[in-house]
């Protein structure tokens, strides 16, 4: 009578390894179901990634610096042009 609860104990601890393992799983398809809908609802809604995002920014910022190095060759080229009116 000595294996009685001991072997009801290692049922139940059987049982409960399993009823885990079967949780996991379940956990997992849900992730990928839900991850399989979030990834169709983005491309639906024409979202650029990261990288896009990225190469557009440093586009921007390119652009920022060379208007920025237009601007002040023009206000010198002005000030050439209102120094050399003023001689003459």
């Amino acid at each position: 009578m000595t294996q009685g609860p001991n072997r009801l104990l290692d049922d139940f601890a059987k049982l409960m390894t399993d009823a885990a393992g079967v949780a996991q799983g379940a956990r997992r398809e849900v992730e990928t179901a839900f991850r399989a809908q979030a990834e169709r609802f983005l491309s639906e809604m024409d979202v650029v990634s990261r990288e896009e995002h990225e190469a557009v920014k440093e586009m921007a910022v390119r652009a920022l610096d060379k208007v920025e190095e237009l601007e002040s060759r023009l206000a010198a080229l002005e000030k050439g042009e209102n120094a050399a009116a003023g001689d003459a």
